[in-house]
């Protein structure tokens, strides 16, 4: 990892433990008091609300390793539970009310699938528990393709079928996507899938002209060459290796970043108690080299919010998130 990305996640790490700490009334330790309370009873279960291969995917594994490497009593096995864009795995999430033994690893789509009224929960019907990073993605063509630059494929937009792959329907990359008709008035032909797996197969396939896709998911084939990415969707160039090179939208003149967030849901229902642990025990995880090792190799950006403070900002994100939905 860089030094500056190095420095931020000792630096959110700091930041989230002393919230949890303030936030639990100054336990001691580091999570003892936790120890002392309720604790799992049985393996914990960590849902992934969509298919293997994906960020989503790696982002839970990721979770699930930093919180045995916290707790070594704990054991989790992730599960996922992919369809509708989320909305199957959050629903069957929504049924585990009350099961402090079950988590998720949340994104976007939490706040997405309520914003296009494709679910009736919201966020309010689960107990944030940690955000662990911000993600932004990257518009990746074929080598190729004739796009240098986002430019080039909104100006092929303008004329002609543009097929832009998604991972569903609510994912950051529709997203940034309905973001640039927004600013440029072009539009999109999409197909959806279910995971930044199946997209890079379909670009590699030919099935597909463009895809969002975050750099942990694709840069095996941008490092091959069989893809490129052409702008960044991110306020600042990235300070990782060659994605250095990758200019943002905006440099492009087209003025469009979102962050997905990265976190841990517990379901609804669950105890002050139960909740306190969870909080303990994630912030023990940001410390794990688990963490750190998922946190650089995913490119991302360590900005991480515990317990309220993930409430507060989602509900920051979701007003955001649906000015940038509407059409």
């Amino acid at each position: 990892m860089r030094n500056g990305a190095a420095t931020r996640t000792a630096l959110a790490v700091a930041a989230v433990g002393a919230l949890a700490l303030a936030g639990c009334g100054g336990a001691e330790g580091g999570g003892g008091d936790a120890a002392q309370g309720w604790q799992p009873d049985g393996d914990v279960t960590m849902i992934v609300p969509f298919s293997a291969g994906g960020g989503s995917d790696r982002a839970g594994r990721a979770v699930a390793a930093a919180i045995e490497a916290a707790a070594p009593d704990v054991t989790v096995s992730v599960e996922n539970r992919e369809g509708g864009s989320g909305a199957v795995g959050y629903s069957y999430f929504l049924g585990r009310e009350g099961d402090a033994e079950t988590l998720l690893a949340t994104e976007t789509a939490l706040l997405a699938l309520p914003a296009g009224g494709q679910v009736e929960f919201t966020y309010e019907d689960f107990t944030p528990i940690m955000k662990i990073a911000e993600d932004y993605t990257l518009l990746v063509v074929p080598a190729a393709a004739p796009y240098q630059s986002c430019t080039d494929v909104v100006d092929a937009a303008r004329g002609q079928r543009v097929v832009a792959g998604i991972s569903g329907q609510t994912g950051l990359d529709n997203i940034v996507l309905s973001l640039t008709e927004n600013e440029t008035g072009v539009q999109f032909d999409r197909v959806a899938f279910e995971s930044g797996g199946e997209l890079i197969a379909a670009l590699l396939g030919g099935q597909i002209d463009i895809a969002s896709l975050n750099p942990g998911e694709v840069i095996g084939q941008l490092d091959s060459g069989d893809l490129r990415a052409v702008c960044a969707f991110a306020e600042e160039r990235y300070d990782y290796g060659a994605l250095q090179e990758i200019p943002t939208a905006t440099e492009q003149g087209i003025p469009v970043s979102f962050a997905q967030f990265r976190g841990v849901l517990a379901p609804g229902g669950i105890d002050e108690e139960q909740q306190r642990y969870w909080i303990d025990t994630m912030t023990r995880a940001l410390e794990t080299e688990e963490y750190r090792t998922y946190v650089e190799e995913s490119y991302l950006q360590p900005v991480t919010a515990a317990g309220p403070e993930f409430v507060e900002y989602l509900g920051r994100n979701r007003t955001l998130l649906e000015e940038a939905l509407k059409q």
